[in-house]
């Protein structure tokens, strides 16, 4: 066990949740350990007592009990250096505070129970000349290519995830859908929730749900058919107003143009033959305010099954130089 201690919220650790700053501290600790050391009062922020959700800031001081030893039998996942080429082949953008990678098709994001290699496993090829392996700044699901923003310092990590909260981040996403939507730009807005409960077996899937539900979230997706290749399928611009779990493919399947590829949300329109079956999703454009100063503005080459698939159907990527001007 380490003794107790009293630590100083240093400057280069930003404005951060308590609990995520003991996270970064003690990363061998799960979330529960450390929520019951808070609930129980055994963590301290200036001499009292804190919740889970609160906010330090540099210049306070944390009491920190005794806690376990990091486990010397702990199997660490140690990066090959093939794996840190491949990591560092998906950077596009790079500076002292902030990293965007263009991610692959099926390389999850973080780990789960039946997945194996994932991006969190991969952070300590990142690091580049700094001793700190990059934080994530927001997800992408497993299938999703395109933007991912990591921050590169405990300070950009804090100011990032106040944007993305405050709605100062534009995302724009390229989709194929199938069909082509009617009227081809729009608003899409409802009311949605996580999958719960013994008759809805997979959680990670959302579903419609009421004003006023539990747990129900409102989502907003604006889109615009940049071509079509009339009926079987359309390139769609899309960008989510609002961040939710499944937003874009939920809606598109919502107004019977599902994402070609999606096996999760479907709709009735049939698959056009001889296409890739990859979920057509890429988080093709960011534009995010830099830690520091200005703005961080990054567009991520389509991967290819993408580019395959524009190729058959007709669609031409240099027609969309501006991924954002479609919604100016």
């Amino acid at each position: 066990m380490k003794p107790v201690e009293t630590v100083a919220v240093l400057p280069e650790d930003g404005e951060v949740r308590l609990d995520r700053w003991l996270r970064r501290r003690y990363p061998h600790l799960t979330q529960g350990q450390l929520g019951r050391m808070i609930r129980t009062g055994q963590v301290r922020v200036d001499g009292a007592r804190a919740k889970e959700n609160d906010r330090v800031r540099p210049g306070q001081s944390v009491r920190i009990p005794p806690v376990p030893e990091e486990s010397k039998s702990v199997d660490v996942h140690a990066i090959t250096p093939e794996e840190t080429v491949f990591v560092q082949s998906l950077v596009i953008h790079r500076d002292d505070d902030v990293l965007v990678l263009n991610k692959p098709h099926g390389l999850a994001v973080q780990g789960g129970a039946k997945t194996g290699r994932h991006l969190d496993l991969l952070l300590d090829g990142l690091k580049f000349e700094y001793d700190a392996r990059p934080k994530l700044v927001h997800r992408l699901d497993r299938d999703t290519t395109g933007c991912l923003v990591l921050a590169r310092t405990p300070r950009a990590a804090a100011a990032m995830a106040k944007s993305f909260k405050a709605r100062e981040t534009t995302k724009v996403y390229w989709a194929v859908v199938l069909g082509c939507p009617r009227p081809p730009e729009g608003e899409i807005r409802g009311w949605l929730k996580k999958s719960t409960g013994p008759l809805e077996s997979d959680r990670e899937m959302v579903r419609q749900a009421r004003h006023g539900e539990q747990d129900a979230l409102f989502a907003i997706t604006d889109y615009v058919a940049l071509s079509e290749a009339y009926p079987k399928a359309a390139w769609m611009a899309l960008k989510p107003v609002t961040g939710r779990t499944h937003q874009l493919r939920f809606h598109m399947a919502g107004i019977g143009h599902a994402i070609l590829g999606d096996m999760k949300y479907k709709c009735e329109l049939p698959t056009p033959g001889a296409l890739s079956e990859r979920l057509h999703l890429h988080a093709r454009a960011i534009d995010i305010p830099h830690p520091v100063k200005g703005n961080v503005r990054v567009v991520a080459p389509l991967p290819p099954h993408m580019k395959k698939t524009f190729e058959s159907l007709g669609f031409d990527e240099s027609d969309a130089k501006d991924p954002f001007k479609a919604f100016k």
